[in-house]
């Protein structure tokens, strides 16, 4: 019983509560329904090089996690050519919906800009950065007969026999194809380039010693080192790599200094609108820190890295002078 006052305590008004209710649930429900824009959907995620190389290693897993996060299916498009940008151009080319992604790595976003003498699309100015998701060093391997077993013996070799020795790439302006006209300043040679559409076809020939070497990220050529048909001289990291501890860094074999890291993130086109951009970010950023991406590409000599927003966009900036100044330093273009 209400203690009495010399008023009778009002009588809750049961309309004005359920009016509460509602207003309340309105002003709840935007963020609920704009959680789950994707739900039901499909989302083209363009990886743009072949399939079986680098990038897709890092795409794949991310398009599954992605994909069960979201209550979509993401679905990876494999477009190669010139170095990534036939892939980045259709991406900054189609509508800014959240349906179409780019899963971009330091070539298409970094270093093609100062690369290539046009080219199609603006690295900045046409994407919406989502979130940078993994990074891993470049390996320098060479085919098992090639008489050179560390990377000392490979630049005897060289000098021994300027141009002779053919190095492929997945392609010009890539990480790979950098890392090599860095090494080959940096040591001194005079080694001979074939560029390739893709890390994969690079690798084929490089198995069947239609090439002697070859520049890449680890973990395209990972699976043959560890079954003897490749042999690893070098990682280009600033450290070792955990899956390949005696293998020495390119720095600890004579250059001290010398760094390049491959690196991968998700952009959509330019002007995608907040409500999509934000879930998509917050569902990356939860991937990234998982224990099921890092169980995907840890054994494969890839490291989940995350930035997102204006961290993810200033990394960019950063990445796209230092490999800019990498490209000037070395003297490389292409038409």
């Amino acid at each position: 019983m209400w203690p009495f006052h010399g008023h009778a305590k009002p009588i809750p008004n049961m309309r004005g509560c359920k009016t509460l209710l509602f207003i309340g649930a309105l002003l709840l429900a935007p963020a609920g329904a704009g959680a789950q824009p994707f739900a039901g959907k499909t989302i083209r995620l363009v990886v743009p090089f072949p399939a079986g190389g680098p990038t897709d290693i890092v795409a794949r897993p991310l398009a599954q996690l992605l994909g069960e996060g979201l209550g979509a299916a993401v679905v990876v498009d494999n477009r190669g050519g010139a170095g990534g940008s036939v892939g980045a151009d259709a991406v900054a080319k189609a509508s800014p919906d959240g349906l179409t992604l780019l899963m971009a790595t330091v070539g298409t976003h970094a270093i093609n800009v100062s690369l290539y003498r046009k080219l199609p699309y603006d690295p900045v100015r046409d994407f919406t950065p989502v979130a940078l998701v993994a990074a891993a060093p470049v390996a320098i391997v060479v085919h098992p007969a090639t008489a050179a077993d560390s990377l000392a013996a490979l630049v005897a070799l060289a000098r021994r026999s300027p141009g002779k020795i053919a190095y492929g790439t997945a392609g010009n302006g890539t990480p790979g194809h950098l890392t090599g006209v860095m090494f080959r300043a940096a040591a001194g040679i005079d080694l001979s380039h074939i560029p390739y559409k893709g890390s994969a076809p690079a690798v084929t020939d490089l198995l069947g010693g239609q090439i002697q070497m070859m520049f890449d990220p680890l973990q395209s050529v990972l699976p043959h080192i560890a079954a003897g048909k490749l042999r690893a001289l070098a990682v280009s990291g600033a450290a070792r790599s955990a899956v390949l501890p005696a293998l020495p860094t390119v720095a600890e074999s004579g250059y001290p200094g010398f760094e390049t890291t491959a690196w991968w993130g998700v952009f959509a086109p330019a002007n995608l609108p907040p409500p999509l951009l934000a879930p998509l970010t917050a569902e990356i950023e939860k991937i990234v820190q998982g224990q099921a991406f890092r169980d995907r590409l840890s054994p494969q000599g890839v490291a989940p890295r995350l930035l997102s927003g204006g961290a993810f966009a200033e990394f960019q900036r950063s990445e796209t002078a230092k490999w800019g100044k990498a490209v000037r330093d070395a003297g490389a273009t292409i038409d």
